[in-house]
């Protein structure tokens, strides 16, 4: 095979990554992840109360910000069973993370291991959302003055208003830990070149996949899970 016939191999070859229910489940906590970030910053700092104005007002975005967040816990519990046993911790992820300083270098990915579908760096993103929506479901329902008495007649307690401060305080703190993971994720999927079309189109290419998640192309291969678009003339 020529170099010619290569490239042009590669830029055919997709791989699928995720499936359309999978995207959908991932657009759903983006989007209401952004809300929950803009109604609960609004509510969180005075000087940013203006953002109250997208959701009508101060009261409404009160209202609305506890159901955001149920949303939110479901939608991420759809991700969360898709996608548990993939980010599973492997031996092979203490070496990534022993190396990921040569990520940054064009063609530092060849010190690292061969990784599935998920490298170490993802791994942490995945669960350390999942930590942090738990708390904030948790803490959460403690200031959700609406269903507060509810939430109390199933507890069989009342919640004093010592434990409801203290909920308000790791609240916000989880939240603010959670935002910044979040820009972390984006960043890292920005900076990664031919990471978006995974979300967008649902497939990646083979020369990305190859580069970046080699052991989870070789299963695909195996699987016969591959597919090529277009013309395979170079000459096209």
């Amino acid at each position: 095979m020529t170099s010619a016939d290569k490239t042009t191999d590669e830029r055919h070859l997709r791989v699928p990554r995720y499936s359309g229910s999978a995207r959908i489940n991932h657009w759903t906590v983006a989007a209401t992840f952004v809300l929950l970030t803009l109604s609960g910053l609004a509510l969180y700092l005075p000087s940013l109360y203006f953002l109250t104005g997208l959701f009508g007002g101060g009261q409404n975005t009160r209202a609305i910000h506890p159901w955001l967040g149920c949303l939110l816990v479901l939608a991420f519990a759809g991700l969360f069973v898709r996608f548990f046993s993939q980010n599973l911790p492997e031996s092979t992820d203490l070496t990534w993370l022993s190396r990921a300083g040569k990520v940054i270098d064009p063609d530092g990915e060849k010190f690292l291991p061969e990784v599935g579908k998920y490298n170490a760096g993802q791994k942490i993103v995945f669960w350390s959302q999942a930590v942090l929506i738990t708390i904030l479901l948790i803490t959460g329902l403690a200031l959700w003055q609406q269903g507060l008495p509810y939430i109390e007649s199933v507890l069989g307690f009342q919640l004093s208003l010592e434990t409801r401060r203290w909920a308000a305080v790791i609240h916000a703190t989880a939240a603010t830990l959670s935002i910044v993971v979040w820009i972390v994720h984006v960043y890292s999927a920005i900076w990664v070149r031919g990471t978006m079309p995974a979300m967008v189109e649902g497939s990646v290419s083979g020369g990305w996949s190859w580069k970046h998640h080699r052991r989870w192309l070789r299963n695909k291969v195996a699987e016969g899970d591959i597919e090529h678009t277009g013309s395979r003339n170079p000459a096209e």
